[in-house]
Parts: C-alpha cells; sequence; structure tokens
C-alpha cells in the first residue's frame, strides 16, 4: 500500500482535468485508474520565485486502485 504525492499548481490541475487525465467517475477523481483526492494548499511557503507567482498550489494524493 503505497501512497503518492505530486505536488501541482492551478494551471498544471486544469490541464490535467483537459487532457482527462484526472476523471470524475461520480464517487471521487480517477487518475490512471486509481483514486486521487485533490487538496488545495492555500499557504505555501514561498522557496522559489515561482511559489510566489504561483500562489495556488495543489496535492494530489494517489490512494491506490479505485
Amino acid at each position: 500500500y503505497n501512497m503518492e504525492e505530486l505536488l501541482v499548481t492551478r494551471e498544471e490541475l486544469i490541464q490535467l482535468f483537459e487532457d482527462e487525465i484526472i476523471e470524475d467517475s461520480g464517487r471521487g477523481w480517477i487518475m490512471e485508474g486509481k483514486v486521487v483526492d485533490i487538496v488545495a494548499l492555500h499557504d505555501i511557503e514561498p522557496k522559489f520565485l515561482q511559489d510566489v507567482t504561483n500562489a495556488k498550489f495543489y496535492k494530489l494524493i494517489i490512494k491506490g486502485n479505485k
């Protein structure tokens, strides 16, 4: 049982939906056949310039098979 986490920007998240990499199954989000939780990160400590300019980050927690 292995949980992966991905950190994406708002723009990247929108692109994942547009490319149908993340799909709405009606019961939850599915990415590559696995259930994924999407967590909005509102306050992230700015370590890089892009952290400042892209204020909204999202964490994708890949939980395993649906």
